[in-house]
């Protein structure tokens, strides 16, 4: 162990906690930090799982202050890299990446501070680490810890498999006493044992954190309207940063156009784009130039914004797994955010049918079900957070309190008579048609192919007039649920009856349904009781950190996250020792940004009237 330490463990510890705080800003490590922290000091290999958010970085980037040689950090791609550097950068710390993004002079500066012992972290991709020429550079300079970062990557049963990553395993071979920390967010336990198996980690310690992110708020909606029940939802986000998947490019394109024309600052990213258009999205997104991008799912892993407010999901994901992953990319600064599912049943026809034509049918049954998994959670009437702990293998019975189901939970009705009206038309229409013919039928519709069938002559047309197109959409969606009808997706996904609709429908036994939910729940204004603070303030503060962001050329969340700002805006520090106490200030960002803070507060403070409790928003 460096000579800073002493062999006394609570002086070591001591140390530790000096470092954070000073560094770093924080006064207490998170759930596992300091654990994995030791192992490293002390050699030790180390598999780290965290939840996004939850604090990965911290466990390789706290043990390079200290180590003293160089620690490699393997990190995806090349925007992640820059932006935990300049993050870096911002507490004083030296680092730096190595990518295809620099020119060939940049690259040999660092590899000249490499040499010199100057750096205390470099960040490369896994195919120019593993270039034999760099890896004998990193012999002859000497590491002391290599970091592996996304280390799903390396698995075959992972999410997110990138061939690159396996060849990673050829690390314990150039570098045998160099310890190994393969750090992850998204692994279930076949993920998990192919890492260490991959990556040859020798009798590593293992730190396993809770999946659970409680700041994060889950919410489904069914799918009725789907842009105007987006546009209802970002109109109550106030401005905050999100993001909109969408399982297509022509989806994104269509998406975007349509929410600019409603006044979104909105951008579209996906792989059709060219490098620059999205290193330029992404950039001007990560600025908060633009508040909402629409993306694929290529929009990924180089998402390092700490104060992404909210996730949508405007089509079903594939997995839990990337669902986990894409959700977790809101409120990773530990402040309030949510994830909002907008969920159609017939995603899942759509996926069977594209799996039949998968030519690996091992596969298209793996992928299948996983898929289940996902709509099984749309579909939940339990609270969301047991569903997605319960899958990771986190055994939870207690109901989170902070998302939809646990808020607002479904109300039933006896559904019996709408049942048996809905089961009667699809019978008369001869098992023939889908749910929209079926809908306007019940709703006695006029359509030319109503008139043409005679079906405005069936004893059913016209018997359900009293309720909307989108309820009767929602009782039929639920009758599928419940097993009384199918829909066949070999046949235009017509509506079959199911032997479980005969007791219904001859009125031998009842049915209870949950009342369709036609709009938007509204949202919250009180999230978590911890989020109470002074928002004119923090207004004021958040432009204030965009004018330095860009005086320094930094994302705003570099200087300061959202979770600092908001502890700023609870503690009112008026000097450098009490704006020591807020958490996320450092020494070197006190000297870089305190003044420029504290004359923010104080002139605020001395603007106003009321006493600062007064204006905390509730």
């Amino acid at each position: 162990m460096p000579a800073l330490f002493t062999n006394d463990a609570s002086n070591v510890t001591a140390d530790l906690y000096s470092v954070l705080k000073t560094v770093f800003g924080y006064s207490a490590f998170r759930d596992g930090q300091l654990q994995v922290i030791e192992a490293a000091l002390s050699q030790r290999d180390s598999f780290v799982l965290m939840p996004t958010g939850g604090g990965k970085s911290l466990c390789y980037q706290l043990p390079a202050l200290i180590l003293p040689q160089v620690t490699v950090v393997v990190s995806p791609l090349m925007s992640l890299m820059k932006d935990q550097v300049d993050a870096l950068k911002a507490n004083g710390i030296a680092a730096e990446f190595i990518n295809s993004s620099q020119s060939r002079e940049d690259i040999l500066q660092v590899f000249a501070r490499l040499r010199r012992n100057e750096l205390k972290l470099l960040y490369v991709a896994p195919e120019r680490l593993l270039q034999p020429q760099f890896l004998d550079r990193l012999q002859d300079v000497g590491v002391s810890l290599l970091a592996i970062d996304e280390a799903h990557c390396i698995s075959q049963w992972g999410h997110d498999f990138r061939p690159d990553y396996m060849a990673l395993a050829l690390l314990k071979q150039r570098f045998p006493q160099v310890p190994l920390m393969a750090l992850t967010a998204t692994a279930d336990a076949a993920t998990r044992h192919d890492i260490l198996q991959q990556l040859q980690l020798q009798q590593p310690y293992i730190n396993l954190s809770s999946f659970d992110r409680p700041n994060i708020r889950y919410t489904v909606q069914e799918k009725f309207r789907p842009v105007e029940q987006l546009v209802a939802y970002l109109q109550q986000q106030e401005g905050s940063s999100g993001i909109v998947y969408c399982a297509s490019r022509r989806k994104v394109d269509e998406l975007t156009e349509q929410l600019k024309q409603r006044g979104f600052n909105a951008a579209a990213y996906h792989a059709g784009l060219d490098s620059e258009q999205r290193a330029a999205v992404q950039d001007a997104f990560k600025r908060d130039d633009y508040q909402l991008i629409v993306a694929t799912v290529a929009f990924g892993m180089g998402v390092n914004k700490s104060n992404i407010r909210y996730v949508v999901h405007f089509e079903l994901p594939r997995t839990i797994e990337a669902y986990y992953q894409e959700t977790g990319r809101a409120g990773r600064d530990g402040v309030a955010a949510e994830a909002m599912l907008l969920f159609d049943p017939a995603d899942i026809g759509r996926m069977k049918r594209w799996l039949d034509a998968e030519p690996n049918q091992q596969r298209a049954e793996v992928t299948w079900q996983r898929f289940l998994a996902m709509a099984a959670f749309a579909e939940a009437q339990t609270c969301r957070r047991q569903v997605l702990l319960n899958y990771f293998g986190e055994a939870s019975q207690t109901r989170c309190g902070n998302c939809d189901i646990c808020l607002n939970p479904p109300q039933q009705f006896n559904a019996t008579e709408l049942a048996q009206k809905a089961l009667s038309c699809v019978y008369r229409v001869g098992q023939s048609f889908g749910m929209h013919h079926v809908i306007d039928v019940l709703r006695g519709g006029h359509s030319q192919k109503i008139i043409e069938l005679g079906h405005d002559k069936l004893s059913t047309w016209g018997i359900g007039t009293g309720l909307s197109h989108d309820y009767w959409l929602s009782i039929l969606r639920q009758l599928i649920h419940f097993g009384l009808l199918q829909q066949d997706i070999t046949a235009h996904s017509v509506l079959k009856l199911q032997p479980a609709a005969r007791p219904v429908l001859r009125g031998e036994s009842s049915l209870s349904l949950a009342i369709p939910r036609l709009h938007s729940v509204k949202r919250e204004t009180e999230q978590l009781s911890k989020q109470a603070y002074d928002r004119l303030l923090f207004a004021r503060l958040k432009a204030l950190r965009k004018r330095i962001a860009q005086r320094d050329d930094v994302a705003p969340f570099v200087v300061f996250s959202d979770a600092t700002l908001i502890d700023m805006c609870r503690l009112l520090p008026t000097d450098n020792i009490s704006m020591l106490s807020v958490s996320g200030v450092g020494q070197t960002k006190l000297a870089r940004y305190g003044a420029d803070f504290l004359d923010e507060i104080s002139e605020y403070l001395a603007e106003d009237n009321q006493p600062p409790a007064g204006k905390l928003a509730k």
